[in-house]
């Protein structure tokens, strides 16, 4: 067993967590690929009893719109839960900011997210942070609910019960949620009709669901049909995000009759074959907007969790020597895929070792958006990264290994962490963006803005 769980490889992370990492696990034999979430038992005095939850409520699910939990192991300090890997990354990865994506991709997630929430919803459990950064892609585009961090029992035995628990992302989170005692389906289904709107709109309708903020109360007041996101949506879509976002819950329909809306029963055509300049009317007007899309063809996303580490320090310029120290530190990291997913769950210690990224490997990598190959040198392209981040005001910081982290205040005056690593292959540089901490949306703008600055140097 020893020897076989030294075949096993760190292939990248995908993402930190208020208590730790997840990270990629790739078998060197059988290319069998794993997400294994790292639980740092020290960084927090509750952190066993809330992963041991989580663990357990998500053990109670199996279903094809859910990530499936393969199991868990202990040590002293740490403990490692593995989890389906899905390759093709957050479900953000597919939303243009100011955009949204087409209206037909748009129903097929709508329709696999319900279908999930409906299944959660029969075991008695609630999600309570339904957001695109927790609604991961197969390698076949088929959503998968994860991250159920927040996840509770809401119904045994047939009785259910009030929950009372401010939890969730606020620009997604029921208005009942901030007020409390609520019940879990309609606030889980508020939730559900913010993803609708942002995959159609390509941004959130308002920052939180009080009559303090001045889009929600205008939505309550139903006088922002002419301004966005309302104005890009249809008038049947529209229909659907007026009765998914009603604010009293009991007057939001219920998963199954959400499914029956018109706009869930439209006959789209494939996105592929449908015509962006000349749409037919079986195409929503938003597939007009879909050209701009193509910009970001054949770079790709990464799952990351929902809460994250601090804020890093501000670091101005890379002086030569801590230049010269991050270029001979830089770790090489490798991109390739676990055999049985159950030889993983051992007593002993855990082995992992490190290869260097290869074309082939390459093909293994979670499907992002935010990556592009540069012309120059690991250094240069450091050090013009750097000076970018600093000519946008932009707080960052480096560590050994040669990432930098980046951190600011996004348009919503919310925190917005996201890293950069630069990583050769084949003799080629690769420049990989993730989200660590925030909003999706906000995170691709600002990845987009830096890539404008850098236009000069991308392949």
């Amino acid at each position: 067993m020893d020897k076989f769980v030294d075949e096993w490889l760190i292939i990248q992370t995908l993402g930190e967590g208020a208590y730790g990492e997840v990270k990629l696990l790739v078998h060197q034999v059988s290319g069998e690929a794993v997400a294994m979430k790292v639980v740092d038992l020290r960084k927090c005095k509750d952190a066993k009893e809330c992963v041991t939850k989580e663990e357990k409520i998500h053990k109670l699910m199996m279903h094809p719109n859910i990530i499936r939990i393969l199991g868990k192991r202990e040590e002293p300090n740490t403990i490692y839960i593995f989890l389906e890997y899905a390759s093709g990354g957050e479900l953000f990865n597919k939303i243009e900011p100011d955009i949204g994506m087409y209206a037909g991709d748009a129903q097929k997630y709508m329709k696999q997210l319900l279908n999930g929430m409906e299944y959660l919803h029969s075991k008695g459990i609630t999600h309570r942070d339904i957001k695109p950064e927790n609604l991961l892609l197969d390698e076949h585009g088929n959503l998968k609910i994860s991250d159920f961090g927040m996840a509770t029992i809401f119904r045994l035995r047939g009785k259910q019960r009030l929950l009372d628990k401010k939890c969730g992302t606020l620009s997604y989170v029921a208005p009942e949620v901030l007020k409390q005692p609520y019940y879990a389906e309609p606030a889980d289904l508020w939730s559900c009709g913010i993803v609708f709107v942002a995959m159609l709109a390509g941004e959130l309708p308002w920052d939180e669901p009080t009559q303090e903020c001045r889009e929600y109360s205008q939505w309550m007041k139903d006088t922002c049909i002419t301004q966005t996101p309302w104005s890009k949506l249809t008038n049947v879509a529209f229909s659907l995000a007026r009765k998914m976002l009603t604010h009293e819950p009991k007057a939001r329909p219920t998963l199954s009759q959400i499914l029956q809306h018109p706009w869930m029963n439209i006959k789209f055509p494939d996105s592929a074959s449908c015509d962006i300049d000349e749409p037919d009317n079986a195409c929503e007007p938003n597939a007009k907007r879909q050209a701009s899309i193509a910009d970001y063809e054949g770079s790709h996303e990464t799952p990351t969790v929902t809460s994250s580490q601090p804020a890093p320090r501000i670091a101005n310029n890379i002086a030569p020597e801590r230049l010269a120290i991050l270029m001979q530190n830089r770790e090489q990291v490798c991109f390739s895929q676990p055999t049985s997913n159950d030889d993983l769950i051992v007593n002993s210690q855990l082995h992992f070792t490190q290869s260097p990224l290869t074309q082939n490997n390459f093909q293994k990598l979670i499907k992002r958006m935010t990556r592009f190959f540069v012309k120059t040198s690991c250094e240069k392209t450091t050090m013009q990264l750097c000076k970018v981040l600093d000519q946008l005001c932009y707080n960052w910081n480096s560590d050994p290994s040669g990432v930098i982290t980046i951190s600011l205040m996004d348009a919503k005056r919310m925190q917005l962490v996201f890293k950069a690593n630069i990583l050769e292959m084949d003799g080629k540089m690769l420049v990989d963006f993730r989200l660590s901490k925030g909003c999706g949306l906000e995170f691709k703008r600002n990845f987009m803005k830096i890539k404008k600055s850098l236009q000069d140097i991308i392949c």
